[in-house]
């Protein structure tokens, strides 16, 4: 399966799971109930220390980890080991209070569980993580794109100040020219207002 993309459908019936659980026992267990949900492409880590590491190796589209009593600075490590905006990942805690889940969810964890990890609830966890990521990572690319637009329109609207003040042209037919000079170059407009913008940043 791609590793940049996936569909998000594909990616619950064909996870590539990474299972971060110090105690063997735990491990067997976990595994065990993920082969029974139909999720045979696990990998179990036992020191979260090794987990950049292992998620750059390893490529997993989940991460799952079983941790008694988390801290900040523990949750800090997650987050930037495990590329939140990249894979979803579930964290199971046995105790938790207002801060650390807030520490959580800032941090980007998909799924935060606490009173342990239930075998009988792994699949549904794991689903809802997931489907969680997917609106996440949406509501993010939403986010970027309009960030991108505004950058595009306030570097199209100095292109066209530049046009402007050195060709005497209205805001109308400066637009049209850079356009015009977009399609001619097989271009964006918003390329062709850049060159221009930087072209004169130069020559300042």
């Amino acid at each position: 399966m791609p590793r940049g993309g996936p569909n998000v459908g594909h990616m619950i019936q064909n996870l590539r799971i990474l299972v971060v659980e110090p105690n063997p026992e735990r491990v067997r267990e976990i595994v065990d109930a993920l082969s029974e949900a139909g999720w045979s492409d696990v990998k179990a880590l036992a020191q979260i220390s090794a987990l950049d590491r292992t998620v750059k190796d390893f490529a997993p589209d989940i991460v799952l980890i079983d941790l008694a009593n988390p801290d900040r600075d523990t949750l800090e490590h997650i987050s930037y080991a495990t590329e939140t905006t990249k894979r979803a990942v579930a964290l199971f805690v046995d105790q938790t209070d207002d801060d650390l889940t807030q520490a959580a969810l800032n941090a980007g964890v998909s799924a935060y569980v606490v009173d342990g990890l239930k075998m009988e609830r792994i699949k549904a966890v794991l689903q809802t993580a997931i489907a969680r990521f997917k609106i996440m990572r949406q509501m993010q690319s939403e986010l970027d794109a309009a960030k991108q637009a505004l950058e595009d329109r306030k570097t199209i609207d100095r292109a066209k100040g530049i046009l402007m003040r050195q060709r005497g042209m209205s805001e109308d037919d400066a637009y049209n020219l850079l356009r015009k000079t977009a399609m001619g170059q097989n271009k964006k407009v918003i390329d062709v207002a850049q060159a221009l913008v930087t072209a004169a940043e130069l020559l300042s």
